[in-house]
């Protein structure tokens, strides 16, 4: 089956987890976000490193580190192809990983360019930055001044490949649910 590949992203403290987990709830199948559970991984390795900001500039290498989540993303995509829905959701998508290395200035190959090329979905929603929801914790360290700038960052990188990117609403978890199916099925 040839699924939509839809992407949520956006920077921290934004609702999309709270969105992805009503929309698995609905039934929907989603990708979950690989950089929480690889964060936990490096605070656990690194112990004597202090994560004050994000963990891409946080840990000992960050290009190996950009390079492992880029590859679990493509994993993730490729992934798709076998599973057998009408849409497929993913908790961030492959041009996240070089909105992120933009966004704190990191150098990458044309490796990471390519893999966004190869690589594309059907819809891209991003989710604005909400300071009443935005708080910190063990994997997420930015201030809401960095989550704005992620913000621009991200749909730099999704623009610049070519994706019309379609601004989810603040609203209720359901409303915003609801905004995102709403413009999946104007496009089937």
């Amino acid at each position: 089956m040839d699924a939509k590949k839809i992407v949520l992203t956006g920077g921290p403290s934004t609702g999309k987890t709270s969105v992805i987990q009503y929309l698995e709830k609905m039934g929907y199948f989603c990708f979950h976000e690989v950089i929480r559970l690889m964060t936990q991984e490096k605070r656990e390795k690194e112990v004597d490193s202090v994560f004050k900001t994000n963990p891409i500039v946080s840990v000992s290498d960050p290009q190996e580190f950009n390079q492992r989540i880029l590859e679990a993303r493509i994993t993730q995509y490729t992934s798709a192809n076998q599973i057998n829905e009408s849409v497929i959701f993913f908790d961030r998508g492959i041009p996240d990983v070089l909105g992120y290395m933009n966004c704190f200035d990191q150098k990458y190959s044309k490796t990471f360019e390519k893999a966004c090329t190869d690589h594309t979905y059907d819809l891209v929603f991003l989710m604005p930055p909400w300071q009443e929801i935005h708080v910190s914790d063990n994997e997420r360290f930015e201030s809401y001044e960095e989550a704005l700038l992620i913000n621009d960052c991200l749909l730099n990188s999704y623009t610049h490949f070519g994706y019309g990117v379609k601004i989810v609403p603040k609203d209720t978890v359901i409303n915003r649910a609801e905004f995102i199916l709403d413009s999946i099925n104007s496009i089937k």
